[in-house]
């Protein structure tokens, strides 16, 4: 060994040098919040409550996601070894692919959709396979039943998709699980509640079905990082052998608690969000932006080649939104997330403005 060999020429392994990056564009975010699809206006004020009530003292202690566990799994209805908490669905994703994607196993994806499958996947020694959506975007179910092969071990379904916001069906996952009887089905449900379909009620029933939830949308919990994941106890054994014990830790497994009890605030807001969502389609509808359906708290839409110019002025103006041109066949395409009915109706003059402005130009489709 050249002892003199500086410490920089030090190689990582050939996956983790391969792999993709992801920046997410943060920072200098004290504005009208439209570009993450978080929770645009405040948590549940018990969340506040229990926060305040933390002392100095708590803060000492590991923390013990078990009995927050409890009660997450009667809120769904499911027992508490079908659940596992996770520092968000960042790290179930991670979880998963370290626990079940081996040499020469395939992870499957319907894109465009969440960009960490493929991150994650990226660092393991599986091969990923991808099925473009067709130009409206819908859930390309053929083309993923004619994608299954032996190999498949992981099937990623973000359900609704981001950045797209369009679903698959109940009966297309159901399926492509009997398809796939050899690999997981993951169903991420991040934006459920702006949906309110599930399959978290087919665990224990469907063998190789796992779902994703996270608290960072609709429940306005982004910056403490908790999601979960539902499964059977067979296959939850497995994620649980490669998942810090300590990875949720005290402060979020306290507001968590708070947060499930007041579901009525969480309706509320959810409520908002819907009511806004139909009025802005159809202000988008009323100026010829062309947009796609959304299930979600946002909404995909072509403002052409001027899209970089389009997000920095309305970052100018207050206003942030998210350019997704570098998703597969997104070129052009800008992300918009839905929040209050009063913050859309205080941004949809300055929206309006900005999109009849590119129109103008001849820019925006």
């Amino acid at each position: 060994m050249n002892v003199t060999e500086p410490l920089n020429s030090i190689k990582p392994r050939v996956r983790v040098a391969n792999m993709p990056e992801y920046h997410p564009p943060l920072g200098n975010r004290n504005r009208l919040r439209l570009d993450f699809n978080e929770n645009t206006l405040a948590c549940s004020p018990k969340v506040k409550a229990a926060l305040e009530g933390i002392t100095a003292a708590d803060l000492t202690r590991y923390p013990e996601r078990e009995p927050v566990e409890v009660l997450v799994a009667q809120h769904f209805g499911l027992n508490p070894e079908e659940v596992m908490l996770t520092n968000g669905v960042d790290e179930a994703i991670h979880v998963l692919c370290q626990a079940f994607l081996d040499v020469d196993d395939e992870l499957l994806l319907p894109v465009p959709t969440y960009t960490m499958y493929e991150i994650y996947a990226s660092a393991t020694d599986a091969r990923l396979v991808k099925v473009q959506a067709a130009e409206d975007f819908s859930f390309p179910f053929e083309g993923m039943l004619k994608a299954i092969t032996p190999r498949t071990k992981l099937i990623a379904i973000a359900n609704p998709n981001s950045p797209t916001g369009s679903v698959a069906t109940r009966e297309q996952i159901l399926q492509i699980a009997e398809a796939a009887p050899g690999a997981l089905i993951l169903v991420d449900e991040a934006y459920f509640h702006f949906y309110g379909e599930t399959v978290m009620d087919l665990i224990g029933t469907v063998p190789n079905l796992i779902v994703a939830r996270t608290f960072s949308k609709a429940y306005g919990l982004a910056s403490l990082r908790v999601g979960l994941l539902a499964g059977t106890v067979k296959n939850l054994r497995w994620v649980r052998r490669v998942l810090s014990p300590y990875s949720v830790n005290t402060v979020a497994l306290t507001c968590l608690a708070a947060a499930i009890e007041d579901q009525e605030y969480l309706q509320w807001y959810v409520g908002e969000v819907k009511q806004a969502r139909a009025e802005f389609l159809t202000m988008l509808a009323s100026i010829g932006i062309r947009y796609w359906p959304t299930q979600a708290n946002f909404v995909l839409v072509n403002v052409g080649v001027n899209h970089k110019q389009l997000v920095a002025e309305l970052c100018q103006e207050g206003i942030l939104v998210r350019d997704r041109s570098a998703d597969p066949g997104c070129d052009g395409y800008v992300r918009i997330t839905i929040g209050t009915r009063d913050q859309m109706q205080r941004a949809i003059p300055v929206l309006k403005r900005q999109f009849q402005k590119l129109a103008s130009t001849g820019v925006s489709q």
